[in-house]
Formats: structure tokens, C-alpha cells, sequence
């Protein structure tokens, strides 16, 4: 009892406003369960069955859910002062800016195979992958303003929404923020389906061509973003449902609002660079 009174006094004697978290295990779970995904892809790749990718996936998603289900209950708590709350911005911060990094990356493999083709002096094997040409020859490419160019108004329009929302929540309209939610999440789920479709009648494949590589690594990992942005914000309309989020303390849904926005800011260049410049002069579908 003594202890217990001892721990009490000290929570309340805090001169600080920082947040001490408590112990807790999913960050060696979060991990241990990343090592288990990343051999499950290795051995994947390696011709092994894809059920060994499934336990990995399932730990990072339970991790995931339980970390930040725990983070969320610290916010009720009173914990996330002021001071906490810049911190979870600069943290946002820092993460968007290392999926930047992540898809320069894709960019860079298909500027480097794009630019200049018809130069063997340049780069040998660029030279025999591309056949001096961009795009390869025999490839048929899409039409980048029939369906890339319906998903940039549909991208654009969620950005749109998603501002909505986010203004609805700033001036207390719970109403308008659930509103501007939900048609986010309607147009997300529909840019990941016309993506899909776009997918299955594709006239390339992704081990092909190096195009059809630099093609699906750079649209499909946008479409995984987008797939993982459209979570993120189907928790927070639930969270908005709930009455989690107040005009002074919603991070939860500016991170959400944020990381939505540079999907959207990513795309506009995939859709500029892959599907209008990269296309350009070659037979389309």
C-alpha cells in the first residue's frame, strides 16, 4: 500500500510534461514478427510456399493494432500534453519523410532506365533491356487519360474531403467531419479498385520487361499505400464516430490527413512521369 502511494505521489509531484510510457512488449513483438515477414519473403522468393510470409503478417498487424490501440488509451489518460503532441508531429514528420526516400527510389530505377535508352555508351545493360528505345518495343502501354487519369480526379476529389473533414473537426462540426470521412474512404476504396482492374488487363507483366518492373514497383507500392491510408482513415471514422477526436486534440486524424495528402502528392508525379512522359509515343491499350 505503501508503494502504492509512493508511485501515486510521483505521478502527481511530475515537474516535467514529457510522457514516461510504461513497459511494453510489442515493441520486441513488432520485431520478432517484422524478422518472421522478412524471411517469409526470402524464402518466398526463393521458390519456398507463401505461407510462410502469413505468421509475419499476422504479428505486424496485431502489433500494430494493439501499440497504437495502447497509444490511443495514453491520449485519454490526459497524457499527450502539449509538448507530446509535437513530438507525435515531428515523429509523423520524420516517418513521411522516409517514404519519400522510399519511393525515390522507384523513380530513380525508372529514370535510370528511361532516360537516354538509345545510348549503348551510357550503360550496357540498360541498353539490352531497353532495345534503344523507351518504351521497350512490344510493349503496349496504357492510356494514361482514360483510367490514370479517372484515379488523379479520384485521388484529387479524396484530398479534398479529407480537408473537409479536417476543417468540420477544427470548428467543432462532428457532423461534417464523419461526412468528409467517409467519402474519403469511398474514394479510396475505388481508386484501389480501378487500379486493380487496371491491373488485370494489363498487356505487360511485371517480370517482362524492365518496364513492366519499374511499372508495377512504383504503381504498386502507391496502390499499398493508398490500401494503407484507407485503414488508417476507416479507424478514425470510427474513432469520429466513437467522439474521440476534439477541435484541440485530434493528432490521430492529422496524421491520417497528412499521410493521405502525400499519397495523393505522389501519385500526381507517377501519374506525370510513368503513365503521361514514360508512355509517350508507344502503341497504348
Amino acid at each position: 500500500m505503501a508503494i502504492a502511494d509512493t508511485h501515486g505521489a510521483h505521478v502527481h509531484s511530475q515537474k516535467h510534461p514529457y510522457h514516461l510510457v510504461d513497459p511494453s512488449p510489442w515493441p520486441f513483438v513488432g520485431g520478432l514478427s517484422a524478422l518472421v515477414l522478412a524471411l517469409g519473403f526470402i524464402s518466398f522468393m526463393h521458390g519456398s510456399s507463401v505461407w510462410w510470409i502469413v505468421p509475419g503478417f499476422v504479428g505486424v498487424a496485431y502489433t500494430m493494432a494493439v501499440w497504437w490501440r495502447d497509444v490511443i488509451k495514453e491520449a485519454h489518460q490526459g497524457h499527450h500534453t502539449p509538448v507530446v503532441q509535437l513530438h507525435l508531429r515531428y515523429g509523423m514528420i520524420l516517418f513521411i519523410a522516409s517514404e519519400v526516400m522510399f519511393f525515390l527510389a522507384w523513380f530513380w530505377a525508372f529514370f535510370d532506365a528511361s532516360l537516354a535508352p538509345g545510348d549503348p555508351n551510357l550503360t550496357v545493360a540498360r541498353y539490352e533491356h531497353t532495345g534503344g528505345e523507351w518504351p521497350p518495343e512490344g510493349i503496349t502501354v496504357f492510356n494514361p487519360w482514360h483510367f490514370p487519369l479517372l484515379n488523379t480526379l479520384i485521388l484529387l476529389t479524396s484530398g479534398t474531403t479529407v480537408t473537409w473533414a479536417h476543417h468540420a473537426l477544427q470548428h467543432g462540426n462532428r457532423r461534417g467531419l464523419i461526412a468528409g470521412l467517409t467519402a474519403t474512404v469511398l474514394l479510396g476504396m475505388t481508386f484501389t479498385a480501378v487500379q486493380a482492374y487496371e491491373y488485370m488487363h494489363a498487356t505487360f507483366s511485371y517480370g517482362g520487361s524492365i518496364f513492366g518492373a519499374t511499372f508495377f514497383m512504383a504503381t504498386g507500392f502507391h496502390g499499398f499505400h493508398v490500401l494503407v491510408g484507407t485503414i488508417f482513415l476507416i479507424v478514425c471514422l470510427f474513432r469520429a464516430i466513437r467522439g474521440d477526436f476534439t477541435p484541440k486534440q485530434h493528432f490521430g486524424f492529422e496524421a491520417a490527413a497528412w499521410y493521405w495528402h502525400f499519397v495523393d502528392v505522389v501519385w500526381l508525379f507517377l501519374f506525370t512521369f510513368v503513365y503521361v512522359w514514360g508512355s509517350w509515343g508507344a502503341p497504348m491499350h
